[in-house]
């Protein structure tokens, strides 16, 4: 009897187990959040992870199409006015209602405690926001702003009663310790170990679907071999940003699935436009009588020295593709007037000779390791392609958590990251990028390098107006031809994704603009 017992409780618990493991999903991602505190920083891989536990007030789709979230519908009801209306029946996790006063507070706190790469983009056309009443609310903007809604796809949503009174010192360590991580999204948070594993479980409350998995672990592994062979092991459910050297040896596992999708991301280098540019010297390593990269002979040597098919093909392995601008051809506002980008190293050497440097000169050349996929080795192969024209370049691949800080600290003359226009529309990026950095404007905040041109500042601020939708496009695609004439940012590569899964497990729906979300991975079966 005794024996039976035994048996019978060791298959129990054997079943119970095998249940739990089912109603998980345990994913391996190359990059997780900062902190908890949606408002923190800007960057994807941050608010990939918190849009799990914080609802937006408008949703992007998978393609970036915008739907509703906590906001069921919205409209300009005067030329500087958005009406939003808030869906109803909407719970915290702790139980506790969400109205127009948490949607206020959080559009109210975000210039309070955003961090080294700022979400205030996303709030600064908000002059006032009005409460009409609980579901309702009157965005007063700075003037007529049509893309409103599309910003609003990164406002995050947090209980005011659990944020009240945090600064920008102390708002992280609530968040983190789950005090203040009071969301709306369809997993609330359970644990989080900065660099490791993000614990979440299933909110029984959510207004929307309810998902499948009862937990939720996300495992921040930046080594990419690493991701691979616990994927392999079955340590992990899926992984993110495959590397493309195991794309192909994973699609012949038996065991494992792979999708690819083109992204909205588009690697781009920045170019330093003061008057001293650290990090650019002559080759022995003594001080310049000026910054070169202010010449824009050597500007257009940079951009011809750089073969991007080459970069898409090999340092890639196929999952890029050549950019010829900041944002993708889907993007509304790409030009279709540019035209590719052309590989001449014979020109490129002969523009450097024309600007004073036919011996070139050496610049330290930045660029993440751990963002975004091919990063490093994208940013390894352009240094041996500016060595070929005669300038001694030094690579240094960063982790993004010291790149980032760095580059808006205005550190790095010569740098490369990755942009995707999450909005879907070209003035997120270029009013970002390319717009000088003028406070007053709420325009220029990633533009550190002292690019400045009158023209552009009108093409963008003309184009933050405007109402009608065929002049805006027309003046952002004007604004992406001056950027090639100018070339304050050199783009290089679009970005390609691929996920792979257990093929008995998962699967998932990919989204452009790489986002790996558990809303979007359903069981196989």
């Amino acid at each position: 009897m005794r024996v039976f017992q035994s048996l019978a409780g060791g298959l129990l618990l054997a079943a119970l187990a095998g249940s739990a493991s089912a109603q998980t999903l345990t994913i391996g991602v190359r990059g997780g959040p900062d902190s908890i505190d949606p408002h923190f920083t800007a960057t994807g891989t941050h608010a990939e992870a918190l849009k799990h536990i914080f609802d937006t007030l408008v949703w992007s789709g998978d393609g970036l199409e915008l739907q509703p979230r906590l906001a069921e519908s919205w409209k300009p009801i005067e030329s500087t006015v958005w009406e939003f209306k808030l869906r109803k029946g909407v719970k915290f996790h702790d139980g506790s209602d969400m109205t127009a006063e948490d949607v206020k507070f959080s559009i109210e706190r975000i210039p309070m405690v955003a961090g080294p790469n700022p979400t205030t983009i996303y709030v600064r056309r908000v002059k006032e926001v009005k409460i009409v009443d609980a579901h309702t609310l009157h965005i007063v903007t700075d003037g007529p702003a049509p893309t409103l809604p599309n910003d609003f796809i990164r406002l995050f949503v947090v209980s005011a009663k659990a944020a009240a009174g945090l600064t920008k010192e102390s708002a992280n360590e609530a968040f983190n310790s789950g005090k203040a991580a009071i969301g709306t999204g369809p997993y609330k948070y359970v644990s989080w170990q900065p660099k490791g594993d993000l614990v979440l479980d299933r909110f029984d409350g959510y207004w929307g679907p309810k998902e499948p998995w009862a937990r939720h672990v996300r495992k921040e592994i930046p080594n990419d071999a690493a991701r691979v062979a616990q994927l392999k092991a079955g340590q992990l459910d899926l992984i993110t940003r495959v590397p493309a050297t195991d794309v192909a040896a994973l699609k012949t596992d038996a065991k494992l699935s792979v999708q690819t999708v083109p992204t909205v991301y588009v690697f781009n280098i920045e170019l330093d436009m003061r008057d001293k540019a650290p990090g650019v010297s002559a080759k022995d390593g003594s001080a310049l009588d000026k910054n070169p990269l202010q010449d824009p002979r050597v500007r257009e040597a940079f951009d011809l020295a750089i073969d991007r098919k080459a970069l898409a093909e090999i340092a890639m392995e196929g999952l890029g593709q050549p950019a010829n601008q900041l944002v993708t051809p889907s993007i509304f506002g790409y030009s279709k007037a540019v035209g590719d980008k052309k590989y001449d190293p014979a020109a490129a050497k002969k523009l450097l000779a024309d600007a004073g440097y036919p011996n070139g000169f050496r610049v330290q050349f930045y660029f993440t390791q751990d963002r975004l996929p091919g990063d490093s080795q994208v940013g390894a192969s352009i240094a041996q392609m500016w060595a070929a024209i005669g300038v001694d370049t030094r690579p240094n691949a960063q982790p993004a958590t010291v790149f980032f800080p760095a580059r808006t600290r205005g550190e790095y003359s010569v740098s490369m990251s990755g942009w995707g226009t999450l909005t879907g529309e070209a003035h997120y990026t270029l009013s970002s990028i390319a717009h000088s950095n003028d406070k007053d404007k709420k325009m220029g905040a990633f533009n550190v390098l002292g690019y400045k041109n009158a023209a552009m500042d009108k093409l963008l601020q003309d184009a933050a107006v405007e109402m009608d939708e065929a002049k805006r496009r027309q003046l952002l695609e004007d604004a992406n031809t001056l950027v090639e004439k100018d070339r304050p940012r050199l783009p290089v590569v679009s970005v390609g994704s691929a996920w792979a899964m257990q093929k008995a497990k998962v699967k998932i729906s990919p989204r452009v603009d790489e986002d790996t979300l558990a809303m979007n991975i359903k069981p196989a079966q």
